[in-house]
């Protein structure tokens, strides 16, 4: 059933649990998701980077993703992750979507506030939540992380602008880690008691499963998996490569990349705790 940003973060924040925020590219990785969360009885978001809302990927795949939503048995929201402006935002919500990331990061904290008001704003308009972020999680290739995201600062953001959940920088990245992450769960605590609100764990892949663990147990309520996505679906791509029976009609050859993101997908929602909580 599809289902807004805002239903299904709440289902989380009553049962203690955390949903799982996979980004996908294509009808396949999207299929994997889902049928993970079928037969886990889990609740689940599908997100899509920025660069396809641009490009006409976005136009086929949106279609897809609220057709699949609503399809499912279970609670599924289709996200825009990381909108950097008000296009991708006005974009995504004509392909349909029930939640909208804004990503103002990268301003100043007045200007960050600002932008991501007229955001709320917006979608208020047509009942679509949004999520917002303050201190910018970046790479793993970064030189230099930022400074990580202060209490007091989150309080007040979250109180001028009205989003539904805040993603916070608390020693995370985006990409593969080149050393395991020392998440601040202290600080977790912290901005969750200030801000009062569910919070949200980007560059979940790679972090060690204690640390999502504590930070679950701390407040963090839902949590991005992008780049184990891209490397469960190309494992299963080289899988059907090398088998010597693979076949060349791609519905067949899709079956084994199916499978990988579906097994990826499986194992972070037990993580997260999520697993028969639809």
């Amino acid at each position: 059933m599809l289902v807004n940003l805002k239903q299904i973060i709440d289902m989380a924040e009553k049962g203690g649990f955390c949903v799982p925020a996979f980004n996908v590219y294509n009808m396949e990785s999207a299929m994997g998701v889902i049928n993970a969360a079928e037969e886990a009885k889990a609740p689940v978001i599908l997100q899509i980077y920025p660069r396809l809302i641009n490009e006409d990927v976005g136009f086929y795949l949106s279609h897809v993703l609220v057709a699949a939503a609503r399809k499912a048995s279970v609670p599924v929201c289709y996200h825009l992750d990381h909108g950097p402006s008000e296009i991708e935002v006005q974009r995504a919500l004509r392909t349909g979507a029930t939640g909208i990331m804004y990503d103002g990061s990268v301003h100043p904290f007045e200007e960050n506030i600002a932008k991501t008001k007229h955001i709320v704003d917006i979608c208020s308009a047509v009942g679509v939540p949004v999520e917002g972020e303050l201190g910018h999680i970046g790479s793993v290739n970064d030189e230099v992380m930022d400074e990580f995201t202060d209490p007091d600062a989150a309080a007040e953001f979250v109180k001028e602008t009205g989003v539904c959940c805040l993603a916070v920088l608390i020693g995370n990245a985006h990409g593969h880690y080149k050393k395991p992450p020392c998440l601040d769960i202290d600080r977790v605590k912290a901005i969750r008691e200030k801000a009062g609100i569910p919070l949200v764990l980007h560059g979940g892949s790679g972090i060690p499963d204690e640390q999502v663990k504590a930070a679950i147990k701390a407040g963090v309520r839902k949590m991005n998996i992008g780049t184990d996505v891209c490397c469960a679906f190309a494992k299963g791509t080289l899988d059907s490569l090398n088998d010597p029976n693979r076949s060349i009609a791609i519905d067949i050859f899709m079956k084994k990349p199916i499978e990988a993101v579906k097994n990826l997908a499986l194992d972070k929602i037990r993580l997260v705790e999520a697993y028969g909580k639809a």
